[in-house]
């Protein structure tokens, strides 16, 4: 791995997940504001502002991409403001630049290239390295070692089952238990080991065994759906008339909290009305969103053949609609 790899800078022509159909579904204009939630390697970053004559906020957690996003702020200087931070802060983010409304907002959930291909980021099973999984470094908060020799048996099987949809989550988490008693689990490789022992061997459709475990950790240290469902009320909140919202999701945990939150604001949801059983559900406040995907999105062919990693993305996008967000309506 390069050194630039290393300190997280991405090729410039870097090509992020599902880009045209983003570009489509935006559709960016000539004097916007746009969010990009995940920054990353900045790929949908530079589409947006090479797509129209606009303003993106780049918001990332991860100080690394951000530093290695200079380079693209450079290039669309006074176009492009990069801001260190959660997706689920966006609104307190963007007051100091007196933003409190815009156009687009787009999400690419998970993780990126850059991040998994790294292996002193403590993300990845296949590479060793420390068991870190923080996707903000500069965050004190507690590392995926942490959580493996610090859970009970019972807390870690639960994570596992909850985030990993794991089904031998008591098994591994008794493996965990049993192999920390002799020393601290701190490497990705030792992890992944025990694991893969405790799932004996490969599962039927060749994807590691410590693969499910992994993503639970991760998402458990960066407290991932929390995220995305604070995330999705700053979206409401943030988006002006009109304005589109696109996500991007790689598994169904985190498609999940998406696909529910745009059914419930476009009208779609529980608790609206049966025409069959009048006074059978109190009625929602107005719907706020119109959706853009009735079903999620999926990468063609072609894309996968060339980005084996695009297989499992899929895409949900909405568009504003006038009415008050359902929070403020709640309180009132």
């Amino acid at each position: 791995m390069s050194a630039e790899a290393q300190r997280g800078a991405v090729p410039p022509d870097h090509v992020p997940v599902m880009r045209d159909a983003m570009l489509s579904l935006l559709a960016p204009r000539d004097g916007g504001i746009y969010v990009d939630g995940t920054f990353g390697g900045g790929g949908w970053s530079r589409a947006l502002l090479e797509a129209a004559s606009c303003v993106v906020y780049g918001i990332d957690r991860d100080a690394a991409a951000l530093r290695a996003g200079g380079a693209l702020a450079a290039r669309f200087e006074g176009r492009l403001v990069l801001l260190h931070g959660r997706f689920a802060e966006m609104a307190t983010l963007l007051a100091p630049h007196r933003v409190n409304a815009v156009d687009g907002i787009a999400l690419d959930l998970g993780l990126s290239s850059v991040q998994l291909d790294d292996g002193a980021r403590g993300f990845s099973f296949r590479l060793d390295g420390p068991l870190d999984m923080r996707m903000d470094q500069d965050d004190h908060g507690p590392t995926a070692a942490d959580l493996v020799n610090g859970e009970t048996e019972d807390a870690l099987a639960a994570l596992i089952a909850d985030f990993g949809e794991e089904r031998r989550a008591r098994a591994i988490a008794r493996a965990i238990v049993a192999a920390r008693a002799d020393a601290p689990i701190t490497r990705t490789g030792q992890l992944a080991a025990i694991v893969r022992r405790a799932a004996a061997g490969r599962s039927r459709r060749g994807i590691d065994p410590a693969t499910r475990t992994f993503q639970a950790l991760r998402i458990g240290v960066n407290d991932e759906i929390g995220e995305i469902e604070r995330g999705l009320g700053e979206v409401e909140r943030l988006l002006r008339p009109g304005g589109r919202v696109l996500v991007v999701s790689f598994h169904s945990l985190e498609d999940r909290p998406v696909k529910r939150f745009f059914r419930e604001r476009s009208g779609h949801g529980h608790g609206q009305p049966n025409r069959h059983e009048p006074g059978s559900a109190t009625k929602s406040p107005d719907p706020t969103f119109r959706l853009l995907t009735r079903r999620a999105r999926r990468p063609d062919p072609v894309e996968v053949s060339g980005n084996p990693r695009a297989r499992s993305a899929r895409l949900r996008a909405a568009e504003r609609t006038a009415a008050p967000p359902w929070q403020e309506r709640l309180v009132a």
